[in-house]
């Protein structure tokens, strides 16, 4: 028998950005429920547990920073947190803040349709049951929906297949196995680094060479922790004052890198190398994502470490870039390059040699066939798009989300978390959400105004909220003129949907950067931008 329950709100995801969601809507005293598919909380890092997962901003602001308490009761142990340190904080968040009583876990969400004749969300869970909701807020993050490529005669192959992003939570055998690598992107660095000293012989098909910055890993000292945490009111301001949110990269010289000699370049360039920083190149000099030239100065030089750090010179020259530094997603690693020096990890350039099809025993390229015993897709996701455009959700007069982005050229939202003919949702993740800022504090931003919205509703009896038709299209517009200014255009990545076969081209994300888009988010605080309906007009729809 269906069993129907009615909230105030249904929040979908159990991440960064859900749960604090869930946490402003408990703490409103709203009655709310979480679905979560998986068995915990995390998001991501629930089910991302490849070897070597580990994020790549530094932990004293990869947490929430709502909370001095919070943040004070919590140390990290070390700079870069792998991802089971990761999943023990949030799991600290968790029952901190009391949040578990509101999650139902192991549960889809399988549809989501507004019901027009009692102006609520009607949500479907794989349980069987309904829910009805005044607002429903999908917070299922921007890399829900895995990509698998699309090799010949996959299904034949009679080894072990798995993805990177549902790895198995008791884990995999490597010893001894014969492991194929497909994918360089973040995800793909990380796992062949650590895949290649388990493995007996570990293959890595890589379709694009990437620019892997390093990244040392040192634990934090006592003294460090301490000094995070004293700082707290002055590290939560200047995170939401970086341009990335992740204010421990300075701008390190406020002019362009060509009025530097190429000595001082490459030395002030061969210093951030050793220090090991990642993101700290990109702040080098004010200009590297913004002119060729400049951005050709950093490529050069990232090119000349992997030429003296790869030892066999054919390999080196197949992981040699060729694209605009920051095009893609930053890549930051460890011992990345130095992998390839190991005499049981073999490179196969899928420019050079693609694909032919998968056999029983393993891939075979238009050079020869690699016999493997597993094979490890690092291949990403279908990034912004896939999880919402994938999923049922329909507004007014049943429109499916996915008929409103039918095409690139319709990818419209306003603010990245409302859409016309879908009154009271909004979502955190997807369409319109920045592409280069760090995630948590992004999603502090978007769940605060999000709450303040929901509280200014209900105290002025407003039962719909929806965006306008004039504010969708001049949002989308802005984003769109910011993105052909960037350098986003330059290169083929998941950000403008180049990394799916087949799918429209087109501006994913939010192009600018943190700062940008917290004025945008402010100046929206007068709701010019959308169109309210009174309750009692709504109550007579229903009637």
């Amino acid at each position: 028998m269906t069993k129907i329950q009615e909230f105030d709100a249904i929040v979908v995801g159990a991440g960064y950005s859900g749960m604090y969601m869930l946490h402003l809507l408990q703490k409103e005293g709203y009655s709310v429920r979480l679905f979560e598919a998986g068995g915990n909380v995390g998001g991501t890092w629930y089910w991302n547990r490849y070897p070597g997962a580990r994020c790549d901003t530094p932990s004293e602001f990869y947490c929430y920073t709502f909370s001095e308490e919070l943040y004070k009761d919590w140390s990290w142990f070390s700079l870069y947190p792998e991802q089971s340190e990761i999943l023990d904080y949030l799991n600290y968040v968790v029952d901190k803040l009391d949040l578990r009583k509101d999650i139902q876990f192991n549960t889809r969400a399988t549809s989501a349709e507004y019901d027009e004749t009692i102006n609520r969300w009607r949500i479907r869970t794989d349980d069987g049951n309904v829910t009805l909701a005044k607002y429903f807020i999908p917070a299922i993050g921007s890399l829900a929906a895995s990509h698998t490529p699309d090799i010949k005669g996959l299904e034949s192959f009679e080894g072990e297949k798995y993805h990177t992003s549902k790895w198995p939570h008791e884990g995999v055998d490597l010893k001894g196995k014969r492991v194929g690598v497909i994918g360089t992107g973040s995800t793909g660095v990380q796992a062949i680094a650590a895949i290649a000293k388990e493995a007996e012989h570990l293959t890595v098909f890589q379709r694009t060479a990437q620019y892997a910055f390093p990244v040392k890993n040192p634990l934090l000292d006592p003294d460090e922790i301490k000094n995070m945490k004293d700082n707290f009111q002055e590290l939560r301001g200047k995170i939401r004052e970086h341009p990335i949110g992740m204010p421990s990269f300075p701008l390190v010289n406020d002019y362009s890198a060509l009025d530097d000699s190429p000595e001082e370049r490459n030395k002030l360039f061969e210093q951030l190398w050793q220090n090991g920083r990642g993101f700290q190149f990109l702040f080098a000099y004010n200009d590297l994502v913004t002119s060729d030239d400049a951005n050709e100065t950093l490529a050069d030089f990232v090119r000349s470490k992997i030429k003296e750090i790869v030892k066999d010179p054919e390999t080196a020259e197949n992981l040699m870039p060729t694209f605009f530094v920051g095009g893609k997603r930053p890549i930051c690693a460890t011992s990345y390059y130095e992998t390839y020096n190991r005499e049981n990890v073999s490179l196969v350039n899928l420019k050079k040699t693609p694909f032919v099809e998968c056999t029983k025993k393993g891939l075979r390229t238009t050079e020869e066939e690699h016999e493997l015993d597993m094979i490890v897709f690092a291949s990403g996701f279908d990034a912004m798009t896939g999880a919402l455009m994938n999923a049922d959700i329909r507004g007014r007069n049943g429109i499916l989300l996915r008929e409103k982005w039918e095409d690139g050229n319709n990818l419209k939202t306003y603010l990245g978390m409302t859409n016309v003919e879908f009154p009271n949702m909004f979502t955190i993740g997807g369409v319109h959400f920045p592409l280069m800022i760090n995630v948590p504090p992004v999603g502090e931003v978007l769940a605060e105004w999000i709450i303040d919205c929901i509280k200014y509703m209900d105290e002025n009896g407003i039962g719909e909220i929806e965006a306008t038709l004039e504010a969708e299209e001049a949002w989308t517009k802005e984003l769109n003129e910011i993105g052909n200014e960037s350098f986003y255009p330059k290169v083929d990545s998941w950000y403008t949907g180049a990394n799916i076969e087949g799918k429209p081209r087109g501006f994913l994300g939010h192009p600018g950067d943190f700062i940008i888009y917290q004025e945008q988010l402010a100046a929206s605080r007068d709701y010019k931008g959308f169109k309210f309906i009174p309750l009692q007009d709504t109550a007579k729809k229903s009637s």
